[in-house]
């Protein structure tokens, strides 16, 4: 179960660090197609804030301990932080990685859980790799 558990955490810190990240390229976009950024990143971060919270139940409900400093997901986090502003399009070309990056890592982390019979997480974890998917689809038709 400690697979699982830690697997559990570093989605969950990659997941708050690309939702943060999303936010971040919300508020900073710029360019002559600014409003499409500016609503294509609110709605990405908006979809991905609105798991959090059942996300941090769901480790739990297996029995482990949330994290939730920014050293802890910083230290956890498959998705690397952002300090510079980047422009437009480098910003879709990041999240667009990140976005895969954290499909796959779902992925990886709903099989683990099918393994200790915890199938009511796997749904949870199926839905999050969808959404992210479904973010992946957007961010590459924008792109071209």
């Amino acid at each position: 179960m400690e697979k699982l558990q830690q697997a559990l955490k570093i989605a969950f810190a990659s997941e708050f660090s690309f939702y943060l990240k999303a936010h971040y390229f919300h508020w900073n976009v710029e360019g002559e197609n600014f409003q499409q950024y500016h609503e294509l990143f609110g709605k990405i971060y908006e979809e991905v804030y609105a798991s959090i919270d059942d996300f941090a139940e769901n480790i739990r409900k297996i029995n482990a301990y949330t994290p939730g400093s920014l050293i802890g997901f910083n230290m956890l986090s498959a998705i690397e932080d952002e300090t510079v502003v980047p422009s437009a399009k480098e910003m879709v070309i990041e999240l667009l990685q990140d976005s895969e990056k954290m499909s796959e890592i779902f992925k990886f982390t709903f099989r683990l859980s099918e393994e200790y019979n915890e199938y009511g997480l796997s749904d949870f974890l199926a839905n999050r790799q969808d959404a992210h998917n479904k973010h992946s689809w957007m961010l590459r038709a924008t792109l071209k």
